[in-house]
C-alpha cells in the first residue's frame, strides 16, 4: 500500500482520490452559460402543413371539426332564410328608360315577358314617371303603385310558379316544343295573404275593393286620380288575367302552332273542364 505523497501537490491528489470518478452522471455545464439548442426537422418552423404550399384557402374556410353553424347557438330570426323569395328590383326609372327607347310598349299591357325574370316594383325614379301603363309584377312597393295609379296607370300584383315564370320569359322555345300551355299554380300558404290584400293590388283579390285602396292610397300621397273609365286607352288599362291564366289572351291548354302560325284549342270535355279547374 502506497504511503502519503508529500510535496506541492498533495493536497491535490489527496482531494481526488475522495472525489467520485467523473461520468456523464455527474457532468453539469458551467454556471451562467448558455448553449443554443439544437434544431432538428423543421427548424422551429413545423412540418409543412396546407398553408405552406402554394395554394390557398378559399374564402370562409375557418378549419377545425365543427363549423361556426354548430358552434354558435340557434336563433329563430335566421330560420329558413335560404327558402326565402328574392325579387330582383325593377325600378319605375329603368321602365320608363326602355319606354322612351321604345324597348317597351306602353299601349299594351306589360308583364314579366318584357321585363325578363321575377321582378319587385320599386319607386326609384317616381318623381320622373310619365307613362301611363297597365303592368303586372310579382311584388310592388305602396309608393310604386301610388305613382303608376296617380298617371292613370294600373298595378296588378300576381304570383308565378317557377315552371310558370320560366314560360313566361321564354316563350318561344316553349311554343317550339309543341306542348299546351299548363295552369298557373296558386300562391303558397304564406303568400295568400298578400295576393289577397286589395291595398297590395293583388290579382286574388276582390275587384270591388280597388277603388277604395285605390282612393285610400291617393290621400296617403296627396295625389289626384284620373278616371281611367273615360280614357281611350280603357280597354288595354282593365285587361287583367285570370289567375290560372299565364300569358294574356292565351288560355291554359292552348297549343301555339309556330310553323303554322295557328293557336290550336281542346275540345274534349274533359279537357276543358281540367283547364278551367
Amino acid at each position: 500500500m502506497a504511503g502519503q505523497v508529500w510535496g506541492a501537490g498533495s493536497g491535490a491528489l489527496d482531494l481526488l482520490r475522495a472525489l467520485p470518478r467523473v461520468s456523464l452522471a455527474n457532468l453539469r455545464p458551467n454556471p451562467g452559460s448558455r448553449k443554443m439548442e439544437r434544431r432538428r426537422r423543421g427548424q422551429r418552423r413545423g412540418r409543412k402543413g396546407e398553408r405552406q404550399r402554394g395554394t390557398q384557402l378559399r374564402l370562409g374556410f375557418e378549419g377545425g371539426q365543427t363549423p361556426f353553424c354548430l358552434r354558435i347557438p340557434k336563433h329563430g330570426f335566421n330560420e329558413g332564410h335560404s327558402f326565402r323569395r328574392q325579387y330582383q328590383p325593377w325600378s319605375l326609372n329603368r321602365l320608363q328608360y326602355l319606354i322612351d327607347l321604345g324597348r317597351v310598349d306602353p299601349t299594351q299591357p306589360i308583364d314579366l315577358t318584357q321585363l325578363v325574370n321575377g321582378r319587385g316594383l320599386v319607386e326609384e325614379g317616381a318623381d320622373t314617371f310619365k307613362a301611363k301603363v297597365n303592368i303586372e309584377v310579382q311584388l310592388a312597393s305602396e309608393l310604386a303603385i301610388a305613382t303608376i295609379e296617380r298617371n292613370g296607370g294600373v298595378v296588378t300584383t300576381a304570383f308565378y310558379d317557377p315552371r310558370s315564370l320560366e314560360i313566361l320569359w321564354k316563350p318561344i322555345p316553349f311554343f317550339l316544343r309543341g306542348q299546351p300551355i299548363p295552369k298557373r299554380m296558386l300562391p303558397p300558404k304564406a303568400l295568400v295573404p298578400y295576393y289577397t290584400d286589395a291595398r297590395n293590388r293583388g290579382y286574388l283579390a276582390d275587384p270591388a275593393g280597388f277603388p277604395e285602396a285605390r282612393l285610400e292610397l291617393a290621400k296617403k300621397y296627396g295625389c289626384i286620380l284620373p278616371d281611367i273609365a273615360k280614357d281611350q286607352l280603357f280597354k288595354m288599362l282593365s285587361t287583367r288575367k285570370d289567375p290560372r291564366q299565364i300569358f294574356f289572351g292565351l288560355a291554359p291548354g292552348w297549343v301555339v302552332n309556330m310553323a303554322d302560325k295557328k293557336i290550336l284549342k281542346p275540345t274534349q270535355e274533359k279537357l276543358l273542364e281540367y283547364y278551367r279547374s
